[in-house]
C-alpha cells in the first residue's frame, strides 16, 4: 500500500474528520461525507471563524480591491436583502449574473444562494443570441451584468438588468442594517444552473443541489489533507496562510465551486486577476501575495513556465498546484516540477465534467510522478464503471463510456427532461459520454465526449459551428474537428465545401461565425474542400477521415 493510500484510509476512518456515510441522495443511497455542511448558506456561516482574516483580493492595473471574511458577510446580507426587496427574489427564483470574474460577482452569488435562489453564471464570452437563449430558458428575476457585457444587448431584454459599475453599490447601501437571510433550505434543493455546450447544439443548464457542492467541498479539503499528510517534507517548509490564485472564470466549477466556494470554506484568501490572463502579472501576484496555491489550465501553465522573467520572481509560497480544463501534457508538467519543487509532491491532475460537479477521479503527488497517464482513482464519494454501447459493464482493461455515480452527480438539466433523461441512467448513474478504461483501479481516458473539442480548458462542441456555417447561403456543408496546439491544447478547424460557383474568404466566413458565437468558438484554421464530405451509410460525416497527424498520416477516432 502507497503511503497516500495509508493516509487516505485513516481521513476516511469512523470518527475521523472525513468519515463516509450512506445516505439517501435525490432517491438513491450512496457515499456521502458525514461531517459536510448541509447547504451554502451553512458553509457562509461557518466561515465567520475567519472573520478577520482576508478572503478577496481583486487586482486590475493599479487598481486593487480587498475584503475580509466578515466585509464580505455583510456585503451578501445588504445584496439578499435587496435582491429581496427590489426584485422579490426568493427560494426557487433564478438571479443570473453576467460578467467577468469581480467581487460583484461573489457577492451576488452568496446572497443568491444564502436566500435559497438559484444563481446562473452566465458564461461572460457569449454573444447576445447566446446570452439572450440562456435568459430566455431560465427565467431569471434579474441579470446582475457589467458594463461590457450589458453593451452586448440591443434593445429590451425581457428582464431586468442591474449593471454593477452603475448600480449596484448604491443598491447595497440603501439596506445598511441587513441580516442574512434564515428561511429552510434542503441539501436537495436546486443553488447553481452553469451552462454547458452540447451536442445538440444550444447550451443546457446543469442543476447544482446544495448537497452537490457541500460534499465537492469536503472532497477538495480531503485531496489537500491527504496530500499535506502523505509527504513529511511539506512540514518543513515554512508555515503560510493559504492563498490561492484564481484565474478561471466564475461561470466555470474551476472558478466558482473550486475556489471562490471552496476558500471561504477554508478560510484561504482568494487572489483574483482581473482583465485578460497575463503571465507577468500571475507572477506579480503570486510573489506578492504569497499564494500557496493555484489551479491551473494547461494553456496558462504553458504561459507562466515559458515566460522569458519567470525566473526573475519567487514563487518559493506554492504549496500545492493542480490542473484540469484539458490534458496536461507530461513534458509541460515536468517543467512545472522544475519551477516549483516544493510542490512536486502534490501536484495533481483529475477528471471531472460539469455534470459531476467537478469532481470525479484525482492523480496525484507520488501516484502521478509513477504514472502521469492515468487521471487518477475515484474520489471516495464516487463509483467510476465502464459499460459498452448496450449499457452493460466491461472488465478490467477494456475500453467504453465512462458512468459516474455518487453525491457530486448533477440533479438534472434545467427544463430539459429528454435531456437528463438521455445522461442519467437508472441508480442515477452519469453517462458521461467521454471513453475510457479502468485497469487496477485507475481511470484512463481514451477520448473526451466524442468530437468535443478543447481549446486553452474551454469545451467547444462543433456541431452549434457547423450549424452556424451551414447557415450561410454560400456554404453547402461544414464539419469542425480539433487540431493539436502547444499552448491552448487544441484550436478549431473548419473544413468547408461551398455551392457550386461559389467562395468566401477565410475572415469572412470567420467574421460569420463571430457574429453568432463566442471567440473561442471560431475556427483558426479553415480548408475548403470541392468533393462531398466523407458520410457512412447513415450519413454521419467521417470525422476521422478529416483528421490527420503532422506527417499526414490518419488518426483513428
Amino acid at each position: 500500500m502507497s503511503r497516500l493510500a495509508e493516509v487516505e484510509a485513516q481521513l476516511l476512518a469512523p470518527g475521523a474528520p472525513f468519515m463516509l456515510a450512506e445516505e439517501e441522495v435525490l432517491g438513491e443511497r450512496v457515499r456521502v461525507f458525514a461531517n459536510r455542511a448541509r447547504s451554502l448558506r451553512d458553509i457562509l456561516l461557518r466561515a465567520r471563524e475567519f472573520a478577520d482574516a482576508e478572503y478577496m483580493v481583486f487586482r486590475e492595473g493599479d487598481r486593487e480591491r480587498r475584503y475580509t471574511f466578515a466585509e464580505h458577510e455583510r456585503l451578501v446580507a445588504r445584496a439578499a436583502a435587496a435582491l429581496s426587496d427590489r426584485y422579490g427574489v426568493g427560494p426557487g427564483d433564478r438571479v443570473a449574473i453576467l460578467a467577468a470574474n469581480c467581487p460583484e460577482w461573489v457577492i451576488s452569488f452568496w446572497a443568491t444562494v444564502s436566500s435559497g435562489a438559484i444563481c446562473v453564471g452566465l458564461n461572460g464570452w457569449w454573444t447576445e443570441n447566446e446570452i439572450r437563449y440562456a435568459v430566455g430558458h431560465c427565467k431569471p428575476k434579474v441579470v446582475i451584468a457589467d458594463r461590457k457585457r450589458a453593451a452586448r444587448i440591443t434593445g429590451a431584454l425581457g428582464v431586468p438588468m442591474l449593471v454593477i459599475e452603475d448600480e449596484f453599490d448604491a443598491l447595497l447601501r440603501d439596506y445598511p442594517n441587513a441580516e442574512l437571510p434564515t428561511q429552510p433550505i434542503a441539501e436537495s434543493d436546486a443553488a447553481i444552473i452553469l451552462y454547458t455546450s452540447g451536442t445538440t447544439g444550444r447550451a443546457k443548464g446543469v442543476v447544482h443541489t446544495h448537497g452537490n457542492v457541500t460534499n465537492m467541498v469536503m472532497v477538495s479539503f480531503f485531496h489537500g489533507a491527504r496530500l499535506m499528510m502523505a509527504n513529511p517534507k511539506q512540514a518543513e517548509l515554512p508555515q503560510l496562510a493559504n492563498s490561492v490564485l484564481v484565474t478561471s472564470p466564475l461561470f466555470h466549477v474551476s472558478g466558482l465551486h473550486c475556489a471562490a466556494v471552496t476558500a471561504l470554506a477554508g478560510g484561504a484568501k482568494t487572489v483574483w486577476p482581473m482583465g485578460r490572463f497575463a503571465a507577468e502579472t500571475v507572477l506579480e501576484l503570486i510573489e506578492r501575495e504569497k499564494v500557496t496555491g493555484w489551479g491551473y489550465t494547461a494553456t496558462m501553465l504553458h504561459r507562466v513556465v515559458g515566460h522569458p522573467r519567470v525566473g526573475d520572481y519567487d514563487l518559493s509560497s506554492f504549496r500545492s498546484v493542480g490542473g484540469g480544463g484539458s490534458p496536461i501534457p507530461a513534458p509541460l508538467l515536468e517543467k512545472a516540477r522544475r519551477l516549483f519543487p516544493q510542490c512536486s509532491h502534490t501536484m495533481g491532475v483529475g477528471y471531472g465534467l460539469t455534470e459531476g460537479t467537478a469532481f470525479g477521479t484525482l492523480n496525484a503527488g507520488e501516484e502521478l510522478a509513477e504514472d502521469p497517464s492515468s487521471v487518477g482513482r475515484p474520489v471516495p464519494v464516487v463509483d467510476v464503471e465502464i459499460r459498452n454501447e448496450r449499457g452493460q459493464s466491461v472488465p478490467d482493461g477494456s475500453e467504453g463510456e465512462i458512468h459516474l455515480r455518487g453525491p457530486l452527480v448533477m440533479r438534472e438539466y434545467w427544463e430539459d427532461p429528454e435531456a437528463t433523461e438521455a445522461v442519467i441512467k437508472p441508480g442515477r448513474w452519469l453517462n458521461t459520454g467521454d471513453v475510457g478504461r479502468l485497469e487496477n483501479g485507475k481511470l484512463y481516458i481514451a477520448s473526451r465526449k466524442r468530437d468535443l473539442i478543447l481549446r486553452g480548458g474551454e469545451n467547444v462542441y462543433p456541431f452549434e459551428i457547423e450549424q452556424r456555417l451551414e447557415a450561410h447561403p454560400d456554404v453547402a456543408e461544414a464539419a469542425v474537428i480539433g487540431v493539436d496546439h502547444e499552448e491552448l491544447g487544441q484550436e478549431v478547424k473548419a473544413v468547408v465545401v461551398f455551392e457550386e460557383g461559389r467562395r468566401v474568404d477565410d475572415a469572412a466566413l470567420a467574421e460569420w461565425v463571430a457574429d453568432a458565437l463566442a471567440y473561442y468558438k471560431v475556427p483558426t484554421h479553415w480548408e475548403a474542400q470541392k468533393m462531398p464530405l466523407p458520410r457512412n451509410a447513415t450519413g454521419k460525416v467521417l470525422k476521422n477521415a478529416l483528421r490527420r497527424s503532422e506527417d499526414s498520416m490518419f488518426i483513428e477516432e
